[in-house]
């Protein structure tokens, strides 16, 4: 459909890029004028973009001034002077688009030029990389030109203090990771002080390697949790059942959609083994989870490709990068069923505090930009879930790198012997070779295979990635052979070493397609930057899990009849025409599940901004006293309605119910009658009883001193807010989880979703109402008031909890200390524990 409207339309895309070239033309010409002035000239530009934009103009009007001003300072600083292929990809950062731009074309420079305008309007910009070690050397280095100019630059790391960080966003520009500004965001949302805040309102950010954070990590959220104790007995029991059972018979793997699910035979057998009746039935809904999450473990998660073990611990490999991911959990307890089947120690469960996806988090930027080297492929979502334009940003110099058709072979075992082969051709002539691999199985499987021929070699996976950097460097060193787990040291630039040119440049070997085509083209782009020389090849075979998916087995049918052998390959462009397709189907698969769990992450992002601005709120006044006015009217109307409906006549209407429940949450044992209530209407109803308790609102405010009392309503608001909202997130997770069963009954599931949401929220508010309402009129204050945090939270990454760590433990104040038989202080004369204690 896209293409169709580009033919017709023209691909605005092209549009914008044309109008960009005559901006960079502008700049150009403005080389000479700026390269005469002294640097106490060039930097008193600073000051006066700053004067021009308060007296009314745009970034838009001082743009090429701008631009011209950081190229120059860049050239005489970083001894680096932008292209002018690189102007054009700065305008298009500016714009709030996609600059696609091919590996060693100077990103990270193309960036010093939006942020530098974007930076003086003083409402701080943000770089976000995809590493701690990107984030620093880019602070670094770029820091220098920035200072120079006259703009601070700040580092945004983990394991920073308050302080720290408060510096690193108050400065003119901020360099960090993409987690670490989501997690600043959700911790921001917990604090109990507006003084503990770090985070300003988000304004501009430019994300690096923008795909694989707006694509390859959308779907997983980042999560702040706290542990809940649960007994990890269950774990242990699921896993010795599902040891015992057998594929196909017990139960059935869906490699298309990595799903795995118990058949008839496998459920006789679960109830029998744990001696139940029917484990579909409700009270049997935990075991079920946890026989699910044992059969993933053993089904679905490989060792040493989703995960390794180390130290006596799961480490999680990032399927994306092939790094580990040390310290990060799968959640839902997947994690502890994986630990079971190692036979490990099982860490206890967590709660999640707060959450939030990187695609809402980056859509609540005022203006976002990224830039990549591959993005085209995946236009499409870029416009529709960003409203992001790709440009691609033409080369400084043609691209001239080789890229031969796919190898295809008939086995797994056929292809690996060639690959192997042709790396020792290639290192007998000095070529470089970079090997891509797509699991950590398959590079050390290679690594054996070299080790035995005597060939030397790196290995860069999950298990070694402390020298990525440097050992990336070096890949384009002459005889260096490196094998790298997909795009491992994504980054970093690939430099040929001397006499390399002559060789032929560095080599690709592709060893397997990614489902991905643009992560199989991030590997081709490591060679051939800059107008160098280089080479790609892929070597597949019929038994690679791309192909299996995708029905191979005619071709492997075909392959057999005419008698090839293993090693012997086919080099056809319509078998890499059809692994192509089969990667379009993919993608388009992955496309529409990010777009959908968008549409169900919408939900909560609705609900969760509300809570934020409800919590900001409660921070930032200074009396909450209208507020919870509201709320007393609101918890009284909501109980007089649910008794007195339109559809009963008023001799019907319990009365007695609506004085017994507003005398045990407002009043005072007995204060209102039913006699209070008869012959009235409910609005005369709501508006007798509203007024009472405003009148014990007001006794309440000469009890105690002004600054008390409004610390107490803070408090009390704030600790209810913060535990419904977690709760709430737990119960959203858990209809989200189900919620797809409802398609079975012909209902649609993000209807039902919304609706059920919705319902569920206004259900959390209306208990938020009733709580601080009754912890108002009926708590006293004795003692000291303390905000105190309802649970100790540490960051998580996406789709993992992160390890729990052992909590501090803090002195807290409780504003009422009741024991379970003492007299309920709500004055009914019953025990605590047969009235509010319940």
């Amino acid at each position: 459909m896209m293409g169709l409207i580009k033919k017709v339309l023209g691909d605005p895309g092209l549009r914008k890029l044309s109008k960009m070239e005559k901006i960079a033309h502008r700049i150009d010409a403005m080389e000479n004028e700026y390269k005469i002035l002294s640097d106490s000239d060039l930097q008193a530009k600073t000051d006066e973009f700053k004067q021009r934009l308060e007296k009314g103009e745009t970034l838009d009007d001082i743009l090429p001034e701008a631009f011209a001003v950081v190229r120059e300072a860049a050239a005489r600083i970083l001894n680096m002077r932008p292209y002018y292929v690189q102007l054009v990809g700065a305008i298009a950062l500016h714009e709030g688009n996609i600059a696609e731009m091919k590996t060693g074309e100077g990103k990270t420079l193309v960036a010093t030029m939006p942020l530098y305008l974007n930076a003086l309007e003083g409402k701080g910009v943000h770089l976000v990389t995809v590493n701690d070690y990107l984030a620093s050397r880019d602070a670094e280095q770029m820091g220098q030109l920035f200072n120079f100019l006259g703009l601070t630059v700040g580092l945004n790391v983990p394991g920073m203090s308050e302080e720290e960080k408060k510096e690193a966003y108050a400065a003119d520009i901020t360099y960090g990771t993409n987690n670490e500004y989501g997690f600043d965001y959700l911790r921001d949302n917990m604090v109990l002080y507006k003084e503990e805040m770090v985070q300003r309102p988000l304004n501009y950010a430019i994300i690096d390697e923008v795909d694989s954070i707006l694509i390859d990590e959308a779907r997983t959220p980042l999560i702040i949790s706290g542990n809940a104790e649960k007994s990890t007995d269950m774990y242990v029991r699921a896993n010795q059942f599902v040891r015992i059972l057998k594929k196909e018979e017990d139960y059935t793997v869906d490699l298309k959609t990595k799903s795995v699910q118990l058949t008839e035979e496998g459920m006789t057998k679960a109830e029998h083994f744990f001696k139940i009746d029917n484990l579909f039935d409700y009270s049997n809904v935990q075991l079920n989870h946890h026989v699910h999450q044992a059969l993933k473990a053993h089904a679905i998660m490989h060792r040493d490709t989703d995960y390794v073990v180390q130290d006596g611990e799961i480490v999680i490999v990032d399927q994306f990068t092939g790094r580990l991911m040390k310290g990060r959990r799968y959640s839902e307890g997947l994690h502890q069923a994986i630990e079971a089947k190692e036979g490990l120690v099982i860490q206890s469960e967590s709660k999640t505090l707060a959450t939030i996806t990187f695609q809402n988090y980056f859509r609540m930027y005022h203006k976002l930009a990224g830039m990549t080297g591959t993005a085209k492929t995946e236009e499409e979502e870029f416009q529709s879930i960003y409203n992001m334009d790709v440009i691609v940003v033409p080369t400084n110099k043609d691209v001239i790198r080789d890229d031969k058709p796919d190898l295809i072979y008939k086995s797994m075992e056929g292809k690996f012997h060639a690959v192997v082969k042709e790396i020792e051709r290639a290192h007998k002539t000095g070529q470089p070779v970079l090997v891509g691999t797509v699991a950590v199985e398959t590079s050390e499987l290679i690594s054996k295979m070299l080790k035995k021929r005597g060939i030397p070699h790196n290995v860069l996976n999950a298990k070694n990635h402390a020298k990525e950097a440097e050992i990336i460097e070096n890949a384009g060193q002459k005889g260096a052979v490196t094998i790298a787990t997909n795009m491992a040291g994504r980054g970093t630039d690939i430099k040929l070493g001397e006499g390399v040119r002559e060789l032929g440049g560095l080599y690709i070997i592709g060893t397997e397609r990614h489902e991905s085509r643009r992560i199989d083209n991030q590997l081709r782009g490591r060679s051939g930057r800059q107008g160098d020389p280089g080479m790609s090849q892929f070597y597949l075979s019929m038994e690679d899990e791309l192909m299996r998916r995708f029905g191979s087995e005619r071709m492997q049918g075909m392959m057999e009849r005419l008698g090839m052998a293993d090693d012997q390959p086919i080099e056809s462009k319509i078998v890499s025409r059809s692994v192509e397709s089969a990667q379009k189907r993919v993608e388009g698969n992955n496309f529409d599940a990010r777009k959908q769990l968008l549409q169900f992450d919408d939900v909560m992002r609705q609900q969760r901004e509300i809570i934020y601005k409800q919590r900001s709120e409660v921070l930032d006044s200074e009396n909450l006293r209208e507020d919870i006015e509201g709320m007393i009217h609101s918890v009284i109307e909501n109980h007089v309605r649910a008794h007195t409906p339109d559809e009963e006549v008023p001799e019907e209407w319990d009365l007695q119910k609506i004085a017994d429940y507003l005398n045990a949450l407002i009043f005072d044992e007995g204060e209102i009658t039913e006699g209070d209530l008869k012959g009235k209407e409910p609005e005369e109803m709501i508006e007798l009883l509203y007024g009472k308790a405003l009148k014990k609102y007001d006794r309440k405010e000469e009890e105690f001193t002004e600054e008390r009392l409004r610390e107490f309503e803070r408090v009390i608001t704030l600790r209810a807010v913060d535990t419904k909202w977690m709760d709430h997130i737990d119960a959203m997770d858990q209809l989200r989880e189900g919620i797809h069963l409802r398609a079975y009954g012909q209902i649609d599931p993000f209807r039902e979703y919304q609706m059920e949401g919705f319902k569920m929220f206004e259900e959390m508010v209306a208990s938020i109402e009733e709580e601080v309402v009754n912890y108002l009129m009926k708590a006293e204050i004795e003692g000291n008031i303390q905000r105190e945090k309802v649970a100790e939270g540490q960051a998580v990454n996406p789709q993992e909890e992160e390890q729990p760590k052992k909590k501090k433990k803090s002195p807290i104040v409780k504003l009422d200390r009741v024991g379970r038989n003492d007299p309920c202080p709500c004055g009914s004369g019953k025990k605590y524990k047969n009235c509010h204690g319940k």
